[in-house]
């Protein structure tokens, strides 16, 4: 297993874009990878670690890297040598088998897309996240590839998401819902009302129904289907959320004077585990789904511990072949696709 990282991407590339490659592969002695980016930085870096000439360790120069500022499209074509491009490009040649891409969502999505291509069947990517919920996980999606969606690609999605989490979560058949502001069919905008029907009748999917924002956190499905506007608004709102609240948390005790303070040291290793089923960085990354290609998207201040987990991911992801999967399964319904309204 081969995994190429775009080591320049993100707040605090390479340093720790490195470090967690070299925990990654640390752990898992069947890992490779290839680190992409200013070979001189990284170099000094793996020296520092003592990994400088470690077989299992990569470096493949690339000149140039996209901000986090820069329009997407118009990076990719100005700077043919960004690291996220040469990344891309190293699976397309089939060097590498999976892609790690933090930094800059919209130029991870334009790189995969113009690198990789398109699942047959798929109109447009849509990134899938896991969120931690009472029940275990849901896997919602689109979390910010796509902020105009027709229904046909929240179809799409919905069987993407499916098969996804099928492989996430071990289970044969896993409920999908249809975000929306009521459980009732007769609820939404235009997109939603649209989609409803045709997702009742897809063949390889458990649909649920309508669900509300509430029912995420509750884990009333195992699939959350929304666009990428209404995604990606709602997992920064669960991220920040969760951030307030353990300072409010915090707050309160210290406030709460010497019996809150000792009451909060019977509590502390609950409070930890709650805290770290809670913690986003635990998840390391996204998939990109629907690119010919496993490609995860790490946060933009992904720190060593998510890029390893990503790495992780990355090579599960290849080794249960995603892409066969989400395959056969467009295939399947490959009669009804061309179906939807434009």
């Amino acid at each position: 297993m081969k995994i190429a990282v775009d080591a320049m991407g993100g707040d605090f590339a390479p340093l720790e874009i490195v470090l967690g490659s070299i925990e990654a592969i640390r752990e898992n002695p069947h890992m490779e990878v290839v680190l992409v980016g200013d070979e001189q930085q990284i170099f000094t870096i793996l020296k520092e670690n003592n990994e400088q000439k470690n077989p299992r360790i990569t470096v493949y120069h690339a000149s140039e890297v996209i901000g986090m500022d820069e329009h997407p499209a118009q990076a990719l074509r100005k700077k043919k040598d960004a690291s996220v491009v040469v990344a891309t490009a190293l699976v397309k040649d089939k060097q590498c088998d999976a892609v790690i891409a933090p930094g800059s969502t919209g130029a991870a999505v334009a790189a995969a897309l113009f690198g990789l291509g398109r699942i047959k069947g798929i109109d447009r990517p849509t990134i899938a996240t896991p969120i931690p919920t009472v029940n275990g996980v849901t896997v919602m999606l689109d979390s910010g590839a796509n902020a105009n969606s027709k229904p046909k690609h929240l179809v799409q999605g919905a069987l993407m998401g499916s098969e996804y989490a099928k492989l996430l979560l071990g289970k044969a058949n896993p409920t999908v819902g249809l975000l929306n502001i009521g459980e009732e069919a007769s609820k939404g905008n235009e997109v939603v009302l649209a989609t409803y029907p045709f997702l009742k009748k897809l063949k390889t999917i458990s649909f649920y129904g309508n669900v509300e924002g509430r029912d995420i956190p509750k884990g009333t499905v195992d699939v959350v289907v929304c666009d990428g506007f209404v995604g990606n608004v709602v997992l920064k709102f669960a991220e920040g959320l969760v951030t307030a609240v353990a300072q409010l948390v915090k707050d309160g005790i210290m406030a709460g004077g010497i019996f809150a303070k000792l009451g909060a040291l019977l509590v502390k290793p609950a409070i930890k585990k709650i805290g770290k089923r809670l913690d986003h960085t635990e998840n390391g990354g996204a998939p990109l789904l629907g690119v010919n290609g496993v490609f995860i998207i790490c946060h933009g201040s992904s720190k060593a511990k998510e890029i390893k987990t990503a790495i992780n991911i990355a090579g599960d992801l290849v080794d249960r072949k995603i892409i066969e999967h989400i395959q056969k399964t467009i295939e399947v319904e490959g009669a009804f696709k061309y179906e939807y309204d434009e």
